[in-house]
């Protein structure tokens, strides 16, 4: 493993690669190992920088969610704050 100094930071100058009609950059095995990048990173966009953060794990969509809503209605925080708008409505 490499040293890393958050005071020292490291530049490295890397050749764009066409990908079809994109470019993209290629990240070495040692550079991937360093920093445990294995299947996606996280892409933060900030005024003149981008900066490439690895994902400690996969992203999962509504993970968890079961659980939240199983305890939101436990602790009764699952009721609308307003009522539906159509209850007023004559259906008949």
């Amino acid at each position: 493993m490499y040293a890393q100094f958050p005071f020292f930071p490291t530049i490295m100058h890397l050749p764009l690669i066409k990908i079809g009609n994109s470019k993209g950059i290629r990240l070495g095995k040692a550079l991937l190992e360093q920093y445990q990048i294995h299947e996606s990173i996280e892409l933060i966009l900030e005024p003149d920088y981008i900066i490439l953060k690895p994902v400690s794990q996969p992203e999962k969509p509504r993970q968890g969610w079961s659980q939240a809503f199983k305890k939101m209605h436990q602790n009764g925080d699952d009721r609308l704050f307003m009522g539906d708008v159509f209850d007023d409505e004559d259906w008949a």
